[in-house]
């Protein structure tokens, strides 16, 4: 089966041919660099417009077929720039009828994940997406792709571009700023992570009110790219340390840069897993990731009926159902004290005047450059020791802190014996959550990464550990930030029963105000073009 694939979310359209064996028979693309300002959508459209009638027989002639042997007509449905979108979708729509062939569109990010696997033989990987118009860390669990961490604003390649556009370096900004970047020097900058979520509009604007103060050029580049791809890097190795998969991904267009390449692969040594970076020509939006998409989306549910081919602008990477992937996973071999290797930190094995007690050691990031990393493991360790303690006093259950080396970034507390909730979890214990939560919430405290992971459940009692990023907040944000953690954790358990389960937790929380700041967070449409 051969699958003709069009493109066109943003500023780049493409158009590719695929077999249903993965030969990449012809790949065609045109780019749209707009002289000034950021990538407007009708400029987009009018842009695809001109180009998609061109690019579709450049494409047939590469590959050397006629129009009878192209047998699936894919079209990216969503997400993206609406004008851009819909022209895409004319098209191929018309060329379908045309041809009289069958037609099927598909989610955009996904066809970034399944043709990196596809180039590279990556087959279960925690994938880290970024592009112009979307960062999101991608995991598969339970049917389907899962979003275990995105940015709560803008997308880190808009962050990229819009700074290189304010500071006259022009779009787009990446390449610009990495060149820079190798002749500067640290200046300190806002790194904000939010549980597994990441936030970069602050950080742009601080890094643009350093160049105003005269700050040099070379030095604000470095900061800002070390700084945005440090808290990728993070929240991607969160994401593995909760899947425990063996294999990390890098995909879409801002994977040209060497440095979040490196930092990356960095990252997956330590921790023992295989990064896999498809071929550059393959990161960018392409029509090959449509029609490779296409054909494995046809194969599973047949060919869609022209009526179902609208947009879809807000098309979710968790919305589609995928059938395929092989969730074989391979697990890392601890040594035999270290109880556990997560994204903060080891759990190591210890005792404490003749009590047993874990030593949670905040061991160096090497794909940190120090002065970034000892700001936030010292800044961390003093937080979570003072979290630890304020916990108690809402009458949440905590480990005992019994030691706190702010030279070496660690804390020793009690160790507690009990099983992870991910484990457990029933209608009765969601519920008890909820009720804790709004307890630590009541006091102002944010745990920061409420996972089934880092609750744990001993003698009838759920215990909260890991508050490594925790931190003290009244805004209503920050704790419905702090309950959408949770939901992707329950989500990443049992994609069925989690709506119940967060409904109950909800319930059990018992703030109806919380609910509609979570409703307008999530309603926001963070990460499309």
């Amino acid at each position: 089966m051969i699958s003709l694939g069009i493109e066109g979310t943003a500023e780049k359209t493409g158009v590719g041919i695929v077999d249903s064996d993965g030969n990449i028979l012809a790949m065609a693309g045109k780019q749209l660099f707009p002289e000034e300002g950021g990538i407007h959508p009708r400029l987009a459209a009018e842009h695809h417009a001109e180009w998609i009638p061109k690019l579709i027989p450049q494409a047939m002639d590469e590959s050397g077929l006629s129009y009878r042997d192209i047998d699936l007509i894919s079209f990216s449905q969503g997400p993206g720039l609406g004008p851009a979108l819909r022209i895409v979708a004319t098209s191929a729509r018309s060329l379908a009828l045309s041809l009289k062939k069958p037609i099927i569109g598909v989610n955009h990010c996904i066809g970034h994940v399944e043709v990196g696997k596809l180039d590279t033989g990556a087959i279960n990987p925690v994938s880290l997406y970024v592009s112009g118009g979307n960062s999101q860390v991608i995991a598969y669990e339970s049917g389907r792709y899962r979003i275990f961490g995105e940015t709560l604003d803008i997308a880190v390649g808009n962050c990229l571009d819009h700074f290189g556009r304010e500071t006259g370096l022009g779009h787009p900004g990446g390449p610009v700023i990495e060149k820079l970047a190798k002749e500067g020097s640290y200046v300190d900058l806002p790194y904000v992570v939010k549980g597994m979520d990441f936030s970069f509009s602050g950080l742009l604007s601080a890094a643009l009110r350093e160049v105003k103060k005269g700050t040099p050029i070379e030095d604000v580049c470095f900061s800002l790219q070390e700084t945005a791809f440090s808290m990728l890097v993070e929240v991607t190795e969160r994401a593995l340390s909760h899947t425990q998969k063996d294999e990390v991904m890098l995909c879409g267009g801002v994977s040209a840069n060497s440095r979040l390449r490196e930092m990356l692969k960095t990252m997956s040594e330590e921790h023992g897993a295989k990064f896999y970076m498809p071929e550059m020509k393959l990161c960018g939006d392409n029509g090959v990731m449509i029609a490779w998409l296409g054909l494995l989306m046809c194969n599973e549910f047949g060919p869609m009926d022209i009526n179902d081919t609208g947009i879809i602008q807000k098309f979710r990477t968790d919305e589609v159902d995928i059938p395929w992937i092989d969730n074989t996973k391979t697990y890392l071999k601890l040594s035999d004290d270290l109880i556990a290797k997560g994204a903060e930190s080891n759990i190591v094995k210890s005792d404490y005047l003749g009590e047993k007690a874990v030593v949670k050691d905040r061991i160096p990031k090497g794909y940190r450059i120090p002065e970034i990393d000892n700001k936030i493991r010292k800044a961390r360790c003093k937080e979570e020791a003072k979290l630890l303690s304020d916990a108690k006093r809402t009458g949440v259950k905590t480990p005992v802190l019994y030691d706190v080396d702010l030279e070496n970034k660690a804390i020793t507390m009690e160790e507690i014996d009990g099983v992870m909730l991910k484990e457990v979890i029933d209608d009765d214990l969601a519920l008890r959550l909820g009720g804790e939560i709004s307890k630590l919430h009541s006091a102002d405290i944010i745990h920061g990464d409420i996972t089934t992971s880092n609750i744990l459940f001993k003698d009838d009692k759920l215990v909260f550990i890991d508050f490594g990023l925790g931190r003290y907040s009244q805004l209503n944000e920050d704790k419905a930030v702090d309950l959408l953690v949770l939901k992707k954790s329950l989500q990443s358990i049992d994609y069925n029963l989690a709506v119940k389960y967060f409904d109950l937790v909800l319930k059990g929380y018992g703030d109806e105000s919380i609910l509609k700041t979570i409703n307008d967070i999530e309603s926001r449409g963070r990460y499309t073009h």
